[in-house]
């Protein structure tokens, strides 16, 4: 299993490229950031300073939208780090939210997700595409690669990531919404003709390695009200039963709104709502040992890459803890001699 981190672009710039140096340093192979540019600065600058400060870590947006950069843009923007650094991006995408949301937008259809993905993975893998009647292709990319994961709640965003995504992304470290998101996607893939076990499993959520579990949750609580936002839409269009598991629904039933300038944010003042059961549920918290334990079954489940958020008081610990104790206790064990 691989693993990641999640880091806001709050300046200084060079404060989140030194969390992706030391990432790197402690054995995590994906730097993410989120991509919503009036909350924070431009992740695409600070991806290429990352990769221009680092030498195997990939960087990639968690998760970037179709409807506030223009696809094309986008698909130049991945091909350019590409040919620059040798093919360490990853696309992640999804419908929308922050990013439009603050400029008093809407998330894009899935089926508009879907041409995005389309039209950015053709052109960033050097290959032409039809777009608005022409044909195009960047004449200058040569060698670049890109995968697009695709990030999701619904039935309609689960369809697409296994029918079009190179991986999926979910946002929510819970064992049993894991496993059957991962299931769902994989039934998707398969009545589509793919191999499931083609596809890279990304699980994400808060990790704080710690004792006190009380400042931990506080911390951390801030996740739930952001999964909130997806679900609300989800049971806002399908209901609370059925298309989604009701540990997702459930709790949402408490929540009076959400104010997008504390998004991501630990200690905001809109996430009462949200029950210690859930913070324990969607995050990794606790002792190394008990991260262990958890991302052993996320991985048993099906997860490819654990993706941890860093929104909290405790970064560099929590890194190190990964580095030192976490990332190995999960690997598989090796000996040298037998």
């Amino acid at each position: 299993m691989d693993f990641g981190v999640v880091l806001q672009t709050n300046p200084p710039a060079q404060r989140t490229v030194a969390l992706a140096r030391m990432a790197e340093e402690y054995g995590f192979s994906h730097a993410w950031t989120f991509d919503s540019h009036l909350l924070w600065q431009e992740p695409y600058v600070i991806h290429s300073a990352i990769l221009a400060q680092t030498d195997r870590i990939k960087v990639g947006p968690y998760v970037t939208n179709p409807a506030t950069r223009d696809w094309t843009v986008t698909a130049s923007t991945f091909a350019t780090l590409n040919e620059m650094y040798g093919n360490r991006t990853v696309c992640g995408i999804g419908r929308g939210d922050s990013a439009v949301r603050t400029l008093n937008g809407k998330p894009v259809s899935v089926r508009e997700m879907r041409e995005s993905i389309h039209v950015i993975r053709e052109l960033a893998n050097c290959r032409e595409v039809e777009h608005n009647g022409a044909t195009l292709r960047f004449p200058w990319a040569r060698s670049s690669e890109l995968e697009v994961w695709v990030a999701g709640y619904g039935p309609l965003a689960l369809k697409a990531a296994g029918e079009v995504g190179d991986g999926f992304i979910l946002q929510c470290a819970d064992v049993d919404i894991t496993r059957w998101m991962i299931d769902t996607v994989k039934t998707n893939a398969d009545n589509a003709g793919r191999d499931p076990e083609s596809l890279e499993f990304c699980v994400s959520g808060p990790m704080y390695v710690g004792e006190d579990w009380e400042h931990m949750r506080e911390q951390c609580r801030w996740f739930g009200g952001m999964v909130g936002n997806h679900v609300a839409d989800i049971v806002e269009k399908y209901g609370d039963s059925g298309s989604i598991p009701t540990a997702l629904s459930d709790y949402i039933k408490g929540r009076q709104g959400y104010d997008y300038n504390e998004h991501g944010r630990a200690g905001n003042s809109h996430t009462d709502f949200v029950p210690d059961e859930i913070v324990d549920r969607f995050c990794v918290l606790g002792t190394a040992d008990q991260h262990i334990e958890k991302l052993t079954e996320l991985r048993d489940a099906g997860c490819t890459q654990f993706a941890g958020y860093l929104q909290h008081d405790n970064k560099e610990e929590t890194l190190r803890q990964y580095g030192e104790h976490v990332i190995p206790g999960v690997a598989e064990q090796v000996t040298a001699t037998a």
